[in-house]
């Protein structure tokens, strides 16, 4: 029986943990050999004890991690560079959406103003007018329409540029100050490595719809390769979450939890499992993007009139098909979608009937919810042919449910480090 009870505080507080579990404790306190009996003796068991009943958990959760040893300035600085990746990501998107990415045919490390005259708007609009993008799609644009969609991409690409100036040029301060402890250090440089990755791969992308040589069939639309977007945008949602993850380390750090039940080690593993779920189907949608297949079959939840569509294995060899068939592509992004939900809606039920701390049956709440708010825009960017602030929303949706699945991942981390409590 003592075997169910844990020793805690100066004051030899014993704690059933059972009962702890059902958000109640027992405390018996028994006086120290170094308390004295007088009056100071009293009052003193008198003031533990209270503090322990104040401090008493609800939960097996006893507490929280150790704080990477790092000023929460370095803390604030990897939330905001995860903030502007989020940025990028969704300015990246409406880029897309108002089919902007091919407007700027040349690339600069360090970018350049934009034109300031007639005759270097002119100058910019004769490059643009070598494009492939210009030739065989384009070739009734204006003016004044080319300088829409290539300030829409010059935005987009300065905005990548201010990422790397608000993180490397902090990044260089706190390393040179000693505010960055070893851990740390690791961190930002791969954080640095990806960023910088990012970028090359954004214009190695740009170049694929640059190549009069990928659009010489009869039925060629010129556009960025569907698997450099893919990786474009893969590498952009890794950069955030290894930014958020650590951010969150700093600000605030995992749970520690006093004792892990079989059932909380297997939520644990559909949290992950989750949260791998909302990566894949994330870039899946980059395929569906990179080939215009939310245009294909516009109803829900059939096919035209079928539950399986006809065309759908139309191209050989049949792998072909789940990458470069735009109905495949679509038909796995709905597939992946509905199992979604369905996990993070398994997540959220589940969360509801175990000893988790309040705010975090509180979150998993909100990433089914937010699952469900997803599929609803994913169903309605469909059924409306793509508008460019749903489909936008959409894609900005995907990390909001990535993210939630990633809070979740990370105070659950730590669960699987405990040793199951006996039957």
């Amino acid at each position: 029986m003592l075997s169910r009870f844990a020793v805690s505080g100066s004051s030899s507080v014993l704690r059933c943990t059972k009962c702890q579990v059902q958000g109640k404790a027992l405390l018996t306190t028994k006086p120290s050999p170094n308390e004295g009996g007088g009056l100071k003796g009293i009052l003193g068991r008198f003031f533990a004890r209270r503090q322990m009943t104040l401090a008493m958990p609800i939960s097996p959760a006893i507490g929280r991690t150790e704080p990477i040893a790092a000023s929460r300035a370095v803390g604030w600085w990897l939330a905001g560079c995860a903030g502007m990746c989020v940025g990028a990501v969704v300015l990246g998107g409406v880029t897309r959406l108002t089919e902007s990415g091919l407007s700027m045919t040349d690339w600069t490390l360090l970018g350049k103003p934009p034109p300031s005259s007639a005759a270097e708007w002119e100058e910019e609009f004769d490059k643009y007018r070598e494009s492939p993008e210009f030739k065989w799609k384009n070739s009734q644009i204006t003016l004044n329409e080319f300088k829409f969609i290539w300030y829409m991409e010059y935005g987009h690409r300065m905005w990548g540029r201010s990422i790397g100036a608000f993180f490397y040029i902090p990044a260089i301060a706190f390393w040179a100050s000693g505010k960055l402890t070893p851990a740390l250090k690791k961190r930002v440089l791969i954080a640095g490595g990806l960023l910088g990755f990012q970028g090359l791969l954004g214009w190695y992308m740009v170049k694929s719809g640059l190549d009069h040589k990928n659009f010489l069939g009869p039925s060629d639309v010129p556009r960025v390769s569907q698997y450099r977007l893919a990786a474009h945008l893969s590498s952009a949602v890794v950069l955030f979450s290894f930014l958020f993850w650590n951010a969150k380390s700093v600000l605030r750090p995992s749970i520690t939890w006093s004792q892990v039940t079989p059932g909380m080690a297997a939520f644990r593993k559909l949290v992950i499992g989750s949260k791998a779920l909302v990566f894949i189907t994330l870039v899946s949608g980059a395929f569906v993007a990179g080939l215009d297949a939310g245009l294909v079959y516009n109803s829900f939840p059939k096919f035209a009139d079928r539950w399986i569509p006809e065309d759908i294995l139309a191209f050989s060899p049949t792998l072909r098909n789940i990458t470069e068939n735009p109905t495949t592509v679509q038909f796995n992004h709905r597939i992946l979608g509905t199992s979604t939900l369905a996990a993070l809606l398994l997540v959220a039920g589940r969360a509801q009937s175990l000893p988790l701390p309040p705010h975090l049956r509180l979150t998993a709440l909100a990433l089914g919810g937010m699952g469900c708010l997803q599929v609803a825009m994913g169903i309605t960017t469909l059924l409306l042919y793509v508008p460019v602030p749903v489909a936008a929303a959409h894609q900005s949706g995907a990390l909001a449910t990535l993210s939630l699945a990633m809070w979740v991942a990370h105070e659950m981390r730590l669960a699987k480090l405990v040793k199951h409590i006996p039957k």
